[in-house]
């Protein structure tokens, strides 16, 4: 399973870029309500997910059942990803999720049992991390673009 998310996440930073980059901007920063995310903030929520799961990528092939959790709400607003260039977010992802597929191939097997805790009473092992990663990726996405 960990090549499926493996090859799903570069088909994406294949394609995702291009398709981003032809959104006009007042539409890439276009807030639908208050309480929602415009699509500038989406990527940089996809963003975090990325900085938050590389924690635990790394921290669970060392630690026993880690706690690793954020605030996506807190730390999208204070990342202050709308007011931030939309190619620079583009860039970013794309560079983020290019590392973490480097980091992914290199993780042993033996490890993809350990657990995580992502709240307080749910655990999951890195595999159906990473699975759960690229599923969480591609749902955002999908609010963004069609592919």
């Amino acid at each position: 399973m960990i090549e499926k998310s493996i090859t799903k996440i570069n088909y994406l930073i294949g394609i995702i870029p291009d398709l981003l980059k032809n959104i006009p901007d007042s539409e890439f920063s276009n807030k639908p309500a208050t309480d929602k995310w415009s699509k500038k903030e989406i990527l940089g929520h996809l963003i975090d997910s990325a900085t938050n799961n590389h924690h635990r990528f790394v921290r669970l092939q060392f630690e026993n059942e880690p706690l690793i959790s954020y605030d996506q709400n807190k730390w999208n607003e204070y990342s202050r990803y709308n007011e931030l260039d939309k190619n620079h977010l583009i860039k970013f992802w794309t560079l983020y999720n290019t590392h973490l597929i480097e980091l992914i191939k290199r993780i042993p097997e033996s490890k993809y049992n350990r657990k995580v805790r992502v709240k307080e009473e749910n655990f999951m092992t890195l595999e159906l991390l990473v699975e759960d990663y690229v599923r969480h990726m591609e749902h955002h996405l999908k609010q963004m673009v069609n592919y």
